[in-house]
Order: C-alpha cells, then structure tokens, then sequence
C-alpha cells in the first residue's frame, strides 16, 4: 500500500476517531522494523484498558438494570443507557477502529461501505453518550431547583423519551460521516479502507458542519453542564441555610436532616459524572480550539508533541466512557453492595464441581 496516506492523518488531525487513522495508517507496519516505541506502548494500552472498560461497562448494566441500587427508576435509565452508549463507543472507536484496524488490516471491516458505517457509529455513540450525561445533569437540575416540574417531568415514561429522542438525533445527525469517505484503492471491483474526501477540506458545506460537529459536541454540553451545576450548588447553599435555621428554631440544636443527606448522596453522584466528563473532554475541546484560532496541521512524525497531544486527547476522550462505572462504585454503597454480591456469586459458582 502506498505510505503516503499515513501521512494523511499527520497532516489533517481533525478526526481523531477517523478509520484513517488506524487502517491506512497501520497497513505496512509489518514491513517495518522500526516501530515507534511511543505508539507500540499506545496500542497495548489501548488493548488492555478496552478489555476493562468493555467488562466494567457490561457489569454496570448488568447490576443497575436490576434496580436494586435504591436509585428512582428515572436515574436508573438514565445511567443504563449511558452505559449502554458508552459500551457502543468502546466496541465500535477502540475494538473495531483501532485494534481491529491495527492487528487486522485487511478483514471485511477495511472494506469501505463497512468502516464508513463504523465511523459514522462510533460518531453517532459519542454524541449520544455526551448528550445522555447532559439529559441527566438537567434532570437532577429539574429534581432539586424546580419542584413544581419535578412532578411532570422526572417520571420513568419521561426518561425512556428523552432517552430515545437524544439516541435518535445523535444518530440521524451523523449520518453524513457515512458519506465523507471514498477507498483509498479497489481490488478485483472491492472497495478498500476509508479515506476523507477533499471536500472534506475543502468545501463551506463540510466545514460549517465540522464547526457544528464540535460545538454540538463537546463545546455546548461543556456549557450547559457547568451552567446547570453552578444553579444547583446556588439553590442547595439556599435551601441549606434555610432548613438549618428551621431546625435551630423548633429544635434549638441543629439535628441531621434525612432530606438534606439524600440531596447530599444525589448531588455527588451528579457533580461526580459531570465532573469527571469536563475534566477528561477538557484536552479535546483545547485541541480543538488550537487547531482551529492556529490552523496549525503540520505535524512532523510520531514523536512532535502535536501529535502526542493529540493522541492524548483522544485517550482522555474515550477514557470518560469507563469512568461512570467506577464513580457509582465509589459513590453508591448499594451499588458496592451489589457488586460484591455478584463477585461472591460468580466465584462461588467457579469452583462448585460440576454434577
């Protein structure tokens, strides 16, 4: 295969989650003897850090979907289905995108119309994990700041709807990914590998997309979540003072408040998956601006720490989809209760002899 599309990606990092990034990038590495010890270090990490994601992402939906976390059935779906999307994103940018791509160069995933449909997944599973975090910001937002809203608005059919509209606009907005690409070469009339077109570049259309692409995707959720969360800590502070100054007046001594500790449990979990989201798309969203105030592309080979930090950012990006599960272990006693059980239960059911 001809290098210089390995090239291409070095020149053009817009998309870090590209399939170019990994099939034309890769295809000759056997050829080669010296392999870049930075990205060798890169690929195994990629390989066991998705094997403990994609693990810890299936026993979260495994231990929540059974409702015995003492959590309302609304957050339930809630946290289900970003795990659910988070899991899709680590099958689709980590497993097939990079592993696949890199240690299987040349399988039925390189064919075009197949890694076409791959990107435009992997988009769709991220915007879609992105804004399912945003749906439940604004939904414990609604529970603590609007009580008349509360009500109506946190109920189980309300979080199964907002669910899917988020799903199904994360998808039908990236369908255009499927379309950007075109096959770096044809075999026997087969179409292989992903490569961008120059319109990708080149043309008004695409590049107000790509501006809409990366506002939509981290730069608005970055505001609306720092915004929700700046609300409610205001209202709690409130609330606080006030229940406390209730209590000193009826009681004379400032008891524990079973409303205000289960506020307390909700607002760490809350602040915790907001939180660790900013921090870890915080990268990202700084390469993004970089690249696009400096339009500086030019990238010279593995080791420019352009590139490192490029690669970084998507490593902190697709880290945030396994970071859920270990805040729910931290936060949530009853969650710890249930994985414990299920780790005595598996373990037990190991050694049992069979018969």
């Amino acid at each position: 295969m001809d290098t210089r599309y390995r090239v291409i990606h070095l020149e053009r990092p817009h998309l870090p989650l590209d399939k170019i990034t990994i099939a034309t990038r890769f295809a000759t590495r056997k050829k080669e003897r010296n392999k870049p010890s930075g990205l060798s270090c890169s690929f195994l990490l990629n390989y066991i850090s998705c094997l403990s994601i994609f693990e810890a992402n299936l026993v979260a939906i495994v231990i929540l979907s059974r409702g015995k976390c003492g959590l309302s059935r609304c957050i339930t779906r809630y946290l289900v289905s970003m795990a659910v999307t988070d899991l899709l994103l680590i099958i689709t940018a980590v497993i097939i995108n990079r592993i696949c791509g890199i240690y299987f160069p040349g399988s039925f995933l390189s064919i075009t119309p197949v890694c076409s449909v791959i990107i435009a997944l992997t988009y769709a599973a991220r915007v879609s994990s992105v804004w399912l975090t945003v749906a439940f910001t604004f939904d414990r937002f609604v529970v603590i700041c609007c009580l008349k809203l509360k009500t109506k608005y946190c109920t189980d059919r309300t979080a199964a709807v907002v669910i899917g509209t988020v799903c199904g606009l994360g998808f039908f907005i990236n369908i255009p990914w499927y379309f950007i690409h075109q096959p770096i070469y044809i075999v026997n009339n087969v179409p292989w590998y992903c490569k961008l077109k120059d319109a990708r570049f080149t043309s008004p259309l695409w590049t107000a997309y790509d501006w809409f692409d990366h506002l939509l995707t981290p730069c608005l959720p970055f505001l609306l979540i720092i915004l929700l969360n700046a609300l409610t800590v205001r209202h709690i502070l409130e609330a606080s003072r006030a229940r406390r100054r209730l209590q000193v007046q009826r009681n004379g001594t400032n008891q524990s408040d079973p409303e205000m500790e289960c506020r307390r449990k909700s607002i760490i979990l809350l602040f915790a998956v907001s939180g660790t989201f900013i921090l870890l798309w915080m990268t990202y969203f700084v390469q993004f601006l970089y690249e696009r105030f400096a339009h500086d592309y030019q990238i010279n080979g593995y080791s420019d720490p352009k590139f490192i930090f490029i690669e970084t950012a998507n490593m902190l990006q697709l880290l945030s989809c396994c970071t859920n599960t270990f805040i729910y272990a931290v936060t949530q006693s009853k969650f710890r209760e249930q994985l414990k059980t299920a780790v005595r239960c598996g373990t037990v059911r190991s050694v049992q002899p069979n018969g």
